[in-house]
């Protein structure tokens, strides 16, 4: 355990931490769609398997979603 937290610092500090990978785009265009077909944003997260947060966050960074109809279910 403390080895692989000294190999994840040394990595870190030499900027090779990668970091978590994105989900993909194709994932990303899905929520954009079902959300605006108007599925509510929960059932869309039990669908794609992915957390409430993330569609919500996904819904906030996308230029095909207007921002003031975020907060609307």
């Amino acid at each position: 355990m403390m080895l692989e937290r000294q190999r994840d610092g040394i990595a870190k500090a030499a900027g090779k931490y990668k970091g978590r990978t994105p989900l993909a785009t194709d994932l990303r265009q899905k929520v954009v769609s079902l959300v605006e077909s108007g599925m509510a944003k929960t059932k869309v997260a039990r669908e794609l398997n992915i957390g409430e947060t993330t569609v919500y966050r996904i819904l906030a960074t996308s230029k095909n979603y207007s921002k003031a109809a975020i907060g609307n279910e």
